[in-house]
């Protein structure tokens, strides 16, 4: 009998080990599935002008980052003067939304200060009364601890004009000048960094009928490029990219007629190099298939919202070949680019 009640306990023991540990591994797969379903949230910062603006492309990406990935949250905060480069961001203090997560009340009250003294020797320069609004919104929101100390995951630094010419005495651009000085800010916070190369110049308002001309267009590339290994950046060309475009597509116009920006092709085109610069990945097969741009038409004092600026539809929904043509021509540009980059 004795034995009898040993080996029932034994038996008893066993069952209660294996129940415990089936009831442990039942926990910690519910733990893994929860935390696998948890969103992850990139924080990304876009520091442009009307070029970044238009056609709300922040918010373009991130509809395509969300429909790539369910569980990520992408966050983006852009920070816009209409017209100026990163020169004019860092007169204007958009440094300091930079290193927000660092930034000391000392350092803002003398940005503040410095910002006075400008608008004092250029009392119409609407964009430092803008930088002064927005600078002194950052210092009220210090003082009270409200200000996000956040750090950014990505930070996308666009160029405008700034990429082309040299000036007198100098020996790089403006851009080649001013975008480490933001890339070096971003990396002591561990944020990547992507140069969001923009061509205003080469944007074409009417269906081509002749080749563009690549050299131009392939120099500058190759000083991008140069700057981007320097950085350690990654970036969305888009004269590379627009000249792939034209290329292959010489049907489609990349600007608007009677407004110098890019049209929603274009801005498509664009999300999807950026996107590809951002994530490293092909936009090829996104669902995204629409833009619309945030100016509408106004002629004889009428405004109509449900126009863009040569009164065609303000929201430009693409065929299916053109969505597969953009996102392929951005993908094909990212990876041409990767490729050039390697030989600079």
């Amino acid at each position: 009998m004795p034995h009898a009640i040993r080996r029932f306990q034994v038996l008893f023991l066993i069952v209660m080990l294996i129940s415990v540990g089936r009831t442990a591994t039942g926990q910690n797969s519910a733990k893994s599935d929860s935390e696998t379903n948890e969103k992850n949230t990139l924080n990304v910062l876009f520091i442009g002008n009307s070029y970044t603006a238009r056609h709300s492309l922040a918010n373009v990406i991130k509809q395509m980052a969300e429909a790539a990935d369910p569980n990520l949250i992408f966050n983006p905060t852009t920070v816009i003067y209409g017209g100026q480069r990163l020169v004019n961001h860092w007169s204007f203090g958009t440094q300091n939304i930079v290193r927000q997560h660092s930034l000391t009340r000392e350092e803002q009250l003398a940005t503040i200060a410095r910002i006075r003294e400008s608008m004092g020797k250029n009392p119409e320069g609407k964009h430092f009364r803008g930088a002064l609004g927005r600078q002194e919104k950052l210092l009220a929101e210090l003082d009270a601890g409200n200000m996000s100390r956040t750090k950014w995951d990505v930070i996308v630094l666009q160029s405008y004009r700034d990429d082309i010419d040299v000036a007198p005495n100098a020996k790089e651009t403006l851009y080649a000048q001013f975008a480490p000085k933001f890339a070096k800010l971003a990396k002591a916070q561990g944020a990547r960094v992507v140069l969001y190369e923009t061509t205003p110049t080469t944007q074409n308002a009417q269906p081509l009928t002749t080749k563009p001309d690549s050299a131009p267009i392939m120099d500058k590339v190759k000083n991008i490029a140069r700057l981007a290994n320097s950085t350690k950046s990654k970036v969305a060309s888009m004269s590379l990219a627009g000249l792939r475009c034209q290329t292959e597509r010489p049907d489609l116009s990349l600007r608007f007629v009677n407004d110098a920006h890019l049209n929603q092709t274009m801005a498509y085109l664009t999300a999807c190099s950026v996107y590809a610069a951002i994530f490293n990945r092909s936009p090829v097969g996104l669902p995204v298939n629409s833009v619309t741009d945030i100016r509408f038409l106004e002629k004889d004092g009428q405004k109509d919202k449900d126009k863009d600026r040569d009164g065609k539809p303000i929201t430009k929904t693409f065929s299916p070949k053109d969505l597969a043509d953009l996102q392929r021509i951005a993908w094909n540009s990212y990876q041409e680019f990767e490729t050039l980059r390697k030989e600079q």
